[in-house]
């Protein structure tokens, strides 16, 4: 992940993934996973290909769980919520561990902030957070709980 970081980013006003470095991460399509492949195609912004690739993963996984939340987000980044949330409640029902459900709540807490509903997001956020914190996972626990911060910050504002 710390080569991530380089390349790109969260932007912590708008909790939105961002590119710091355009032609570092088009270069990682060349060798990557179909999942990651998903996830590249749509933080570049190409929408309809990062949608399609996740159909087709998802048609082809014998484990559906990552492959939902791939498709979510690119649906999500598309501005297709209601698709993007049938896919989380689905990854919710067969997360089957409070690691991959704090996944699935920080998803959907990220989808409604998007959708400013900040207090629900809030409570997403702090469902992934305990959920980390329980698990021993405190560095993914802290950056959940920046996430609730800001958004009840900007539920206070409303």
């Amino acid at each position: 992940m710390a080569a991530n970081a380089e390349i790109w980013g969260t932007d912590p006003a708008t909790l939105r993934d961002v590119i710091l470095d355009r032609t570092a991460v088009e270069s990682r399509l060349e060798d990557c996973t179909d999942l990651e492949r998903v996830w590249v195609l749509s933080l570049l912004g190409r929408d309809d290909e990062a949608v399609n690739a996740g159909r087709r993963l998802l048609a082809d996984s014998q484990d559906r769980f990552r492959p939902l939340l791939v498709l979510a987000q690119a649906y999500q980044r598309k501005g297709r919520s209601h698709d993007a949330a049938k896919l989380h409640e689905e990854a919710l029902r067969i997360a089957a561990t409070r690691a991959r459900e704090a996944l699935v709540r920080h998803q959907i807490g990220r989808r409604l902030f998007d959708e400013a509903r900040y207090r629900d997001a809030a409570a997403e956020f702090e469902w992934a957070c305990d959920h980390y914190r329980t698990s021993g996972r405190r560095k993914l626990s802290m950056d959940f709980r920046q996430a609730m911060k800001r958004a009840r910050e900007l539920d206070g504002r409303c």
